[in-house]
């Protein structure tokens, strides 16, 4: 039996087409297409044009206007509509394609020769008010369709011109297998070619019935208007991938439908930030929904992030911390779609000064799309949100949602995606992604560093050891970094591709780091990390700015660059050109304790190594950093293990390829409260008073009541993750005061337990879990709320409460009060102080705080020596733009001093107008 031949395959396609209410037409050469064009594009807009024909003069200035354009120039006129001036002098708004399908007129033709460099005859096109739209080339059966696509690029190279410009998308296929991909100017990739699938991502390979889904004429007007993404910075169209279409119909109908939240699981690399930007965009122009915000964590807010959002919409993200700019767009009506962060958001429902606009919202439908939401929504930002938009829809896109097994542990509650945000509308796991190739596998070494009858998974071991100390052991730090230098050639096809080294922490960086540069080799090693300003020095020989610097500075040396600290973000912009091959001289292998393993996507990245403990989401994250498709000599993600991560390796890779988890339920917030209730009653019999604590002298007692408020506090912090939480006596036998005063006698309990005793205490083996206790409970916004209710009736209430107030401020662990107190302080003694009530304390406080401000500055000014209306320039700039110029204040410095001198100064004023900001702009 012989092979179906390509001329019979192509038939049957032209078949079925009409049977799809496609209209064939034999269009045998280019002239034959242009006179199809005139007569369907007239007839497709004769209403506009009130049935008269265009003349040959009107037709020429159609023709002048379309051609002569790139692909992706005429992909925009495809979309868009143009004034035609007639010869009557009328000018009618014409257009080539409508998003509603039944509006256009469709056609297939086959065999059309065009002349070219070569003379090429196409297969099947698929012509949309009379322009080919959709080119499809066919192979016989047996015959890889690999083939099909080198000859499209030929084509494009040879005869694609003229009318060929509009062709969207092209198809592909045998007959058996067959694939779909978007036009472009530049070369096409195969990586970027796609099967179509169901929405179990099962595949529709076969000819007929891919042109029973795929070419359905609904359907393809949708892949044509709502789901082929012009790519304004790289110039490209992006057409999506079949479970990006499904996830975006789905959330579409969510928002239509229903008033539930719901998330997106897409694994890591499949694509996640242009499908949840294309949920927002298509949600925005819908009349019903008030606001469409699409909010990300201000660390996600990167380069690439914001990269990213701009090639979809330019100019769509505000990238500045300014809270002020967020509340303008929300008050703008005919800003539809918002891209904010998390942070910002959070701060706009909770300012008071903000309120008149941000309530305007609070009973509207207003639709959150979150991505990575794996990370950033957990906690009381969220809960706030959630709070004030009564009406809103949460939408969430993970790669790495959070189960039970790796959720976030909050008191007794683990936290999961499930039960923030509801049920998984749709799932595309690794599994999916490897198989369709949309991202790479992973190959996986793991190198024994540690011999003996040591096992660092085994707890009972680890306890009598310090494990830090075999692992910063200098002998096997040395061993690790010679294997790097011996074998990162082999893993990287000779330095074509870079690496990231995943280390544990900053000391164990900056050790590698000198390794390094003590070993010999050629290849180019830097290591990026967040310094803190306000470390503890205690045991380090450099603080870890100073070790940056010197990274920074041999960068500058190697690349020719001029970065340090104060240019951090543009370092760090470098590092991510860099290792995604956008400079001409690359960086080899970046080490990092947390950057760069999360959302950064980059082809040429291919290798890992890691020394550090991962598990879970944290791990596979951090994997799939290598597993970018790219050509064909990256044939996987490498993953090199310096640690024992196997056990761990297999539960993560399991967790994230499995089917969505069911019978997942978490308790009810009566039962927290509950629980809650009998410690107080617990608490309360041992401890009836917070002050009875002090007179506790029994150890045995002391320990007890650690224990019991340790419990207590890790279900208030599983209750405060309910939305309904509040600390209400109707529900709580504990007020807030209460709780915070026994938080206080807790915390003296931990302070003395740290200070050295020569007798050993039975709380020495306590575990206080201090963490527990650190929260923003007392912060600026608390103190202000406290200050706007004091009572004014009378003298004594309002001193009471002036010193209730005072109080507030010394118990307080908010490290941003800290910066406040003495303006807060000196308000409540110089201005509240002398209040009757009918004060707007709010504008009061805006007052002092400004006039506190600019004394502040005026005071360095003078005790500097320099000019403050300079200084005050320069924090504005700051405020505004994030960015610092030591250069610039060195300029604007016009007093002759020797240049030590001068450098000092500047280094002084960089730092006050650092801390001033920070203090001015905490909450």
């Amino acid at each position: 039996m012989s092979y179906q031949s390509e001329a019979q395959l192509e038939q049957q396609l032209i078949e079925q087409l009409q049977n799809q209410n496609y209209n064939a037409v034999s269009l045998p050469d280019y002239d034959a297409l242009l006179d199809n064009f005139k007569e369907q594009f007239e007839a497709f807009n004769s209403a506009k044009l009130d049935g008269k024909p265009l003349s040959p003069k009107e037709w020429e200035r159609v023709l002048n206007y379309i051609n002569g354009k790139s692909i992706f120039e005429s992909a925009k006129l495809l979309r868009d509509k143009f004034v035609l001036e007639r010869d009557d002098g009328t000018k009618p708004y014409l257009q080539f394609l409508d998003e509603d399908y039944t509006k256009n007129r469709y056609q297939v033709t086959h065999q059309t020769t065009v002349v070219g460099k070569y003379t090429n005859r196409y297969d099947v096109t698929l012509l949309i008010n009379g322009l080919p739209l959709v080119q499809i080339e066919l192979k016989r059966r047996g015959i890889d369709i690999k083939e099909a696509v080198n000859q499209i690029m030929r084509y494009r190279k040879h005869s694609y011109q003229g009318l060929y410009h509009f062709i969207q998308l092209f198809v592909v296929s045998n007959g058996v297998d067959t694939k779909y991909f978007a036009n472009s100017d530049k070369d096409i990739l195969y990586s970027h070619t796609f099967f179509w699938t169901d929405d179990n991502n099962i595949r529709v390979t076969n000819l007929k019935d891919f042109s029973v889904v795929f070419l359905a004429r609904d359907l393809l007007i949708k892949m044509l208007t709502k789901f082929t993404i012009l790519n304004d910075t790289d110039k490209v169209l992006m057409v999506m991938r079949p479970y990006q279409v499904y996830a975006t119909e789905a959330l579409i109908r969510q928002a239509t439908l229903t008033n539930r939240n719901a998330y997106i699981w897409h694994t890591t690399g499949a694509g996640k930030t242009l499908t949840s930007f294309k949920t927002a965009q298509i949600l925005a122009s819908m009349p019903n929904i008030k606001k469409v915000i699409f909010l990300v964590d201000r660390k996600d807010l990167d380069t690439q992030t914001t990269e990213e959002f701009n090639k979809f919409e330019a100019g769509s993200v505000d990238a500045t911390d300014r809270t002020d700019i967020l509340v303008k767009q929300m008050k703008d009506k005919n800003r539809q779609l918002i891209i904010t962060t998390i942070q910002k958001m959070a701060t706009a429902v909770k300012k008071p000064q903000y309120a008149k606009v941000m309530d305007l919202y609070r009973d509207e439908k207003v639709v959150f799309i979150i991505d990575e939401c794996h990370r950033s929504q957990f906690g009381d930002m969220h809960k706030d949100i959630v709070r004030h938009f009564q009406k809103a829809q949460f939408f969430g896109f993970t790669g790495t949602p959070r189960f039970e097994v790796n959720g976030k542990v909050e008191g007794k509650v683990t936290q999961t995606t499930e039960k923030l945000f509801g049920e998984c509308l749709h799932s595309y796991l690794i599994k999916d992604a490897i198989f369709d190739n949309n991202v790479l596998g992973f190959h996986i070494e793991y190198i024994t560093t540690m011999k003996g009858a040591y096992d660092e998974n085994d707890s009972t071991m680890t306890e009598a050891i310090d494990v830090g100390e075999l692992y910063m052991a200098d002998e096997r730090m040395t061993m690790v970094a010679n294997h790097i230098v011996q074998n990162h050639k082999a893993k990287t096809r000779n330095r074509q591709y870079t690496a990231i080294f995943a280390v544990s922490s900053i000391p164990m960086l900056v050790k590698y780091y000198d390794i390094f540069k003590s070993i010999d080799h050629d290849l180019n090693i830097s290591g990026i990390f967040s310094y803190g300003a306000n470390e503890d020095y205690e045991g380090h020989d450099e603080h870890s700015r100073d070790a940056l610097e010197r990274i920074i500075s041999d960068y500058n040396k190697t690349f020719s660059t001029n970065f340090s600290t104060d240019t951090f973000s543009a370092y760090h912009k470098d590092i991510s050109d860099r290792m995604k091959g956008k400079k001409t001289k690359q960086l080899d292998i970046l080490i990092v304790v947390n950057m760069f393993l999360t959302g950064f996507d980059s082809k040429p990245l291919s290798v890992l190594y890691v020394d550090k403990d991962m598990m879970y989401h944290d791990l596979l994250q951090a994997y799939s950093r290598t597993n970018r498709v790219e050509k064909e000599t990256k044939p996987w993600g490498i993953i090199v293990c310096y640690r024992n991560l196997k056990q761990k390796t297999d539960d993560a890779l399991a967790l994230f390829s499995q089917g969505h988890p069911d019978g997942i339920l978490t308790q009810s917030f009566d039962f927290y409260v509950q629980k809650f209730n009998e410690l107080v009653a617990g608490i309360k019999q041992l401890a009836p008073t917070p002050a009875s604590i002090d007179m506790m002298y029994s150890e045995d007692d002391q320990k007890r009541f650690v224990v019991m408020f340790r419990e207590l506090t890790r279900y208030l912090l599983s209750l405060q993750t309910f939305v309904e939480f509040s600390f209400d006596r109707s529900h709580l036998d504990l007020s807030d005061q209460e709780y915070q005063d026994y938080k206080s006698k807790y915390l003296l309990l931990y302070r003395k337990n740290q200070t050295g005793k020569e007798v050993v205490s039975v709380l020495d083996d306590v575990d206080f879990c201090i963490e527990l206790m650190e929260s923003n409970r007392i912060n600026v916004a608390y103190i202000m709320n406290l200050i706007r209710n004091i009572d004014f009736t009378t003298k004594q209430t309002r001193e009471r409460d002036i010193e209730h107030i005072k109080s507030e401020l010394d118990r307080s662990d908010n490290l941003h009060l800290h910066k406040k107190i003495d303006i807060l302080r000196a308000f409540l003694d110089q201005v509240v102080s002398g209040f009757d009530g009918t004060e707007d304390i709010d504008v009061e406080y805006n007052d002092f705080e400004n006039k506190q401000k600019s004394e502040e500055i005026e005071a360095f000014a003078e005790q500097q020596g320099v000019d403050a209306k300079m200084l005050k320039g320069e924090i504005a700039e700051f405020e505004f733009t994030g960015v610092l110029n030591p250069g610039e204040i060195r300029d604007n410095i016009t007093e002759p001093m020797p240049l030590l001198k001068k450098r000092s100064l500047v280094n002084r004023i960089v730092d006050f107008i650092y801390s001033h900001v920070d203090k001015y702009s905490s909450n």
